[in-house]
Order: C-alpha cells, then sequence, then structure tokens
C-alpha cells in the first residue's frame, strides 16, 4: 500500500515496463492519466501488441484524438450488475477520483499549472523520502517495545531459504519424530514421548510422576522466594532475553510446531512470533504494575499498597498452542515472582522442552521452572497439591470444571485462583451490506487455518437468508481450492488433526449427520498419510442446533432474517459460551447494535476471528469459555499477584516530620 501518488505512478509504471517487455503477453493499460499515456506510447516505440482502456464517461478527449492519430487501440467498458453490486463500484470511482492528488481532479483544478501537471513521478520520488513518518516501521509498531520478527513469504527467494532452514533444523532432531515413507506424520505423538527419543533431542525429559511433582514443589518452595526478592527489573530482564533467544532458535522452534504439532509454515511463524511479544508485552507490563503505589490519609500516616507473588503456579497449556500458549503462562508467572510448574500436553512434549531449556538459558533459576509432561495424572497431581497456589489452563471446558472442582475439595487448603481459558461455539453473522469477496476470505480463514483447531476458530456461520445462496456458492468454491496435505509445504493451507483420537472423534460427528445437511466435503488427495480431516460445510436449520465444540475443519452454517440481527445475536448468547464472534457489516448501526448485546470476550468486525495479537487484542472469553483476565493485556498479570497494603503511624517516633521539614 502506497501513502504517496508519486510512488503508486511509478509502481504502475514500472509494472507496465515488465509488461511490455514480456513474451508472448497482450497487455491492456487503464489509465486516465495523459502523463501515462504518453510514457507508454514512448516505450512501446510503435508497436502495436496492446491497447489501453477507460472507463465509460470518462477520458474521451484523451483517446479520441490518439485513436486517430496513433491508431492505438483503446477499450470503453463499464460496470454491469445489479444494484448489491454496482453500488460499492461507483462508490470506489468516486472516492478515487475525487482524490486531490489524482490526475483527473488535479486536471479539473484552475489552480494547478501544466508544470505541475506533468511532473516526472520517479523525479518527485527522488527528492522524497520513500518512508513515510505517519506510518511506523513493523518493528517499531510498538512504541515501548520491540514488535517480534516476521517473514515475508511473498519473496520467493526467502521463502526458499527458510525452507532449506526449517530442513536442516529438523534434519538435526529427525530421530526424534516418526516418519513413514520419509515423510512427516503430525499427530503421532505417542511414539514421539518415547523418553529416549525426548533425552536426545532436548535433554533429560522423563514422564513424570507423582513423586517428581512432590520435588518439584519441594524445589519451588526453597528457590520461589530468592526469585522473589530478585525484583521485577531484574525477572523483567529475563523475560527480554528469553525473546531474544526465541528468535535465535525460531528455526528449531518453528521446525518442532510443523513436526510434532502438524502447524504449516505460516502458522509455525505465528506461534514463534507470539510467544516472543509474550515475553517482551509481560515484562514491560510487570515494570509497570509492579511499583508501590502510595494512597492519600491524613497527615503524619504513611499509605503504600505493593503487589507481591502468590507462590507456585501450575501452568497446564494445550498441544494447539505448544509454544505460544505454553510460554505465555509461564512468563506471566515468573515475571511476578512466582514460580512455575508447566504441564504440557500430552501430544506436544518436545517443543515444551526445548522452550524451557531455552528459558533456563535466559537465567531462569531451575528450581523456579519446572517441566513435569506426560498425561493427565499429572495435571491432578498438581492440582491437587496443597502448596499449590494458583493454577492456569487452557483446555476445555469439562477440564476446567474438573480443576475447579478438585481446588476446592479439601475444605482445610487455601482458596487459590484459577485462571482458565476454554473453548466456544463461535459464530459469525454476515449481513447483506457485507462485501462478500471480503468475507468469505475471512471466513475460510477463521474455519480452516490451523484445520480448524483453534478455540476461536469460527464453528457457526451465520448468513441473513437475502444473500446466503450467493454465499454459500463462494463458500464452496473457496473451499475446493484449499490445499489439504503435508504442513511442511508452503503451500499447504490444511494440515493434519493433532491425532488418531481428534481424527476418530471428528469423523464420528459427522457420520452422525443426515447426507442433506453435508453441503459440501473437500476430497482428500489420495494416498494422504497421517491424522487428515477433510474440510466439510455442515447445514443447520437453526442456530440453537450447534450444542457442542466441534474441534477440527467442520464449519456449520444457518441464516437468520432481515430485521432479526438482534434475535440472533441472542439465540448465539443462548449457548452461553463467551469466545469470539465475527459480524461482517457495513453498516454502523449493525456493529453498534452487536457490541452491545454480544456476550463475548472479543468481537471481530470486517476481519478473521482468529489470530490475536498480543498487547493490541487481548484474548479470553467469558460464561462457559473462561474466567478472565486476557491473556496478552493490561490485567493478566494482576491475578498471578495479591495485594498488600501498609500503613505507618509516622508520628509515633515523636513528631511529624513532614510537617517539621515544611515548616524549615
Amino acid at each position: 500500500v502506497y501513502t504517496r501518488k508519486s510512488a503508486t505512478d511509478v509502481s504502475y509504471l514500472a509494472c507496465a515496463r515488465r509488461l511490455l517487455e514480456a513474451k508472448g503477453l497482450f497487455p491492456a493499460f487503464a489509465t486516465h492519466n495523459a502523463l501515462t499515456v504518453a510514457t507508454l506510447l514512448h516505450w512501446s516505440a510503435g508497436r502495436n501488441d496492446f491497447e489501453f482502456q477507460r472507463l465509460h464517461g470518462m477520458g474521451a478527449g484523451l483517446y479520441e484524438r490518439l485513436i486517430g492519430e496513433a491508431r492505438i487501440r483503446c477499450r470503453v467498458y463499464a460496470p454491469v450488475g445489479g444494484y448489491a453490486e454496482l453500488l460499492p463500484y461507483l462508490v470506489r470511482r468516486i472516492l478515487e477520483n475525487s482524490a486531490n492528488a489524482g490526475f483527473v481532479y488535479q486536471l479539473g483544478s484552475p489552480g494547478i499549472s501544466d508544470e505541475r501537471l506533468l511532473l516526472d513521478p520517479v523525479k518527485q520520488l527522488q527528492h522524497t523520502a520513500l518512508a513515510n513518518e505517519a506510518i511506523v516501521a513493523p518493528q517499531h509498531l510498538f512504541p515501548d517495545r520491540a514488535n517480534s520478527a516476521g517473514i515475508d513469504f511473498s519473496d520467493a527467494s526467502n521463502t526458499q531459504t527458510l525452507l532449506g532452514r526449517l530442513r536442516q533444523a529438523w534434519s538435526e532432531q529427525r530421530h526424534a519424530a516418526p516418519l513413514l515413507d520419509g515423510r512427516p506424520v503430525a499427530g503421532h505423538a505417542t511414539a514421539m514421548r518415547d523418553p529416549s527419543n525426548l533425552e536426545r533431542v532436548v535433554g533429560t525429559v522423563i514422564h513424570a510422576d507423582a513423586a517428581q511433582v512432590s520435588q518439584a514443589f519441594e524445589l519451588a518452595h526453597t528457590a520461589q522466594p530468592l526469585w522473589e526478592a530478585l525484583g521485577v527489573d531484574a525477572r523483567a530482564q529475563c523475560l527480554v532475553r528469553l525473546a531474544d533467544l526465541l528468535e535465535r532458535e525460531r528455526d528449531l522452534l518453528m521446525a518442532l510446531a510443523v513436526r510434532e504439532a502438524g502447524k504449516n509454515i505460516a502458522d509455525a511463524v505465528a506461534e514463534v512470533r507470539e510467544a516472543v511479544d509474550f515475553c517482551r508485552y509481560y515484562a514491560l507490563q510487570a515494570r509497570q504494575l509492579m511499583q508501590p503505589v502510595s494512597l492519600p490519609g491524613p497527615t503524619g500516616e504513611l499509605n503504600e499498597l505493593r503487589w507481591a507473588a502468590r507462590g507456585t503456579f501450575a501452568c497446564i497449556s494445550p498441544w494447539n498452542f505448544p509454544l505460544s500458549i505454553f510460554l505465555g503462562q509461564i512468563a506471566a508467572a515468573l515475571v511476578t515472582g512466582n514460580a512455575a510448574i508447566a504441564k504440557p500436553a500430552p501430544q506436544t512434549p518436545l517443543i515444551a522442552a526445548a522452550t524451557v531449556r531455552l528459558a533456563l538459558e535466559a537465567g531462569v533459576p531451575a528450581g523456579v521452572v519446572a517441566f513435569l509432561p506426560g498425561e493427565d495424572s499429572v495435571g491432578a497431581a498438581l492440582v491437587g497439591d496443597r502448596r499449590l497456589a494458583g493454577v492456569v489452563f487452557t483446555g476445555s471446558n469439562a477440564t476446567a470444571r474438573q480443576i475447579a472442582r478438585a481446588l476446592l475439595a479439601d475444605e482445610t487448603r487455601p482458596i487459590v485462583p484459577l485462571i482458565a481459558e476454554t473453548g466456544g461455539l463461535n459464530a459469525m453473522l454476515v449481513d447483506s451490506t457485507a462485501l462478500l469477496e471480503r468475507a468469505i476470505g475471512d471466513v475460510m480463514s477463521s474455519a480452516f487455518q490451523s484445520a480448524g483447531q483453534r478455540c476461536s476458530a469460527l464453528r457457526l456461520l451465520c448468513l441473513q437468508e437475502d444473500i446466503a445462496e450467493q454465499a454459500l456458492r463462494m463458500l464452496i468454491g473457496a473451499m475446493e481450492r484449499l490445499r489439504i496435505g503435508d504442513p511442511a509445504e508452503p503451500d499447504t493451507d490444511v494440515g493434519p488433526v493433532i491425532d488418531a483420537n481428534a481424527q476418530r472423534g471428528l469423523e464420528d460427528y459427522l457420520g452422525s449427520l443426515a447426507p442433506s445437511q453435508v453441503l459440501y466435503r473437500c476430497a482428500l488427495p489420495t494416498h494422504i498419510r497421517g491424522h487428515f480431516v477433510a474440510p466439510t460445510l455442515v447445514r443447520l436449520p437453526q442456530i440453537a442446533d450447534l450444542r457442542q465444540e466441534v474441534f477440527g475443519p467442520v464449519l456449520h452454517v444457518t441464516t437468520w432474517r432481515a430485521g432479526e440481527l438482534e434475535q440472533a445475536v441472542d439465540h448465539i448468547n443462548a449457548s452461553g459460551y463467551g469466545l469470539t464472534m465475527g459480524l461482517q457489516t457495513r453498516l454502523t448501526q449493525h456493529v453498534e447494535q452487536v457490541r452491545q448485546r454480544a456476550r463475548v470476550g472479543n468481537l471481530y468486525v470486517n476481519r478473521s476471528m482468529i489470530g490475536a495479537v498480543v498487547g493490541s487484542q487481548p484474548f479470553g472469553g467469558e460464561g462457559l469459555s473462561g474466567t478472565g483476565p486476557k491473556a496478552g493485556g493490561p490485567h493478566y498479570l494482576m491475578r498471578f499477584l495479591t495485594e498488600r497494603s501498609l500503613s505507618i503511624d509516622t508520628t509515633a517516633a515523636g513528631g511529624n516530620v513532614q510537617l517539621m521539614r515544611e515548616a524549615l
């Protein structure tokens, strides 16, 4: 996106020159800019194997003379279609032609000379800084911290270099993951959890048992007070160093995310970036938050409020974000002065172990962070230990309830906080004013990116009846073009689900549906290996018919009537879940109606419903979708802390020192 008209003109000319130089092409140049036309005629040097194009009602005087004298072709084009297609087109044309930097606008302005009108855009740019001060460079997007580094996938050479590095990184760890016919089978986590394999990859990693859980608490009990006493600045510095180490080891972490969790390459990059952002953001937040606060009171009295760490937190994380959520939980606990006992999902211990090694390298003491991989029994042992000061959990609603019950089962133990983020029946509403081309793109990414294995993923598409038929045709057309396959390939859109149990559960659910409900199902490539589920579109009679979270590439669709937007939102609210919701509309009235009525943690308007950015879109739900506070938000760290106030009668020492000082 260019922010200066001269840059746009130069880009247009550069592309036009490439087209003229290309073999076997018949290019067409749509323009009403006389300088652009003259430049192209000069470059073409008498050729006639191209044409110009102009909009009906514009540029007639310019092209009539050229057609007669230069004998060039000029095609006249005009919009064709109904009201829904014509209106947005005309709005765009009005905006373009009324822009004060445009050639047509300036041509009709009496105060603009011919010399200014015909300024060479290249010369204009040569005297102008290419960077626009109004747009911050990506690295400096956030004024108080460095943004995580991304990858430009539009650059083919960058992509090929990255793929080579990922193959090399995985080659060094290849003995840790199962391969069939030389190809990875993502989701075969049972073989990956073999202790001997894990030890060769990430050091000494064991399948934890109850004795080791107890030992972890003992070590944390000794180490945590010393860690807290270091002060927030020292702890924050550890997180900043950890963020730098994550970027240093990005190739290895991406390779593990692809091979162990079945993430495609774009999702793997995003995973590392989010983990980096968590570290830097929580370091900044802790420094700001954990300062003593002086409170008002009568003269001769000192009142102060401080934050203090709670103790040892159990950090229980899911497999669908095995790096970012895993580390986000740990980072929040550590920077606030707590110890963290981390239990990753049993499907993804490799990337979790590699992350803990980097935390130790960053300076986190060994006793302050513990790594306990294993099955559900490890989590149960953690939650049942009386020395526990808090639990942070991301996963299913059923498991969150089990944890809550376990924390309250022993009436003699202290009440400890539970920070839970669970799933949702996430819906997107599309009204008749929405630009369907854009809406369908957002639907596709929201529903099928990461094979639908995100807690924020779109589960229920609610189309206004008036546009439902057209929207479904476009949606099915987009689904037909999905590439399903090896997540290590850069052009893969949809990879495997996490394991055989997930695959079996999704297929059982789809098998329970009436054949008439399945509107479309993608074809899986022949000879595909691994735990793949074909992206599927399912019709539901009404919103209330979706009663369970289907965690995979399955999108349900239903309709609502014009004028019943608020009722549709009420039906969505009635499910009790409140994680994410999407809205596609061009009416500010509809935005405000949904904003006021929706009971969800994150509402996304005219954009994808996934990919919340740390510090910009704090993430977390309400109701059956979680307890809050939101991860990556300004209030998250408070839940890891306890408040302590101090009041001192300063006159007890014999006088009011402050008043005496002021009197002097």
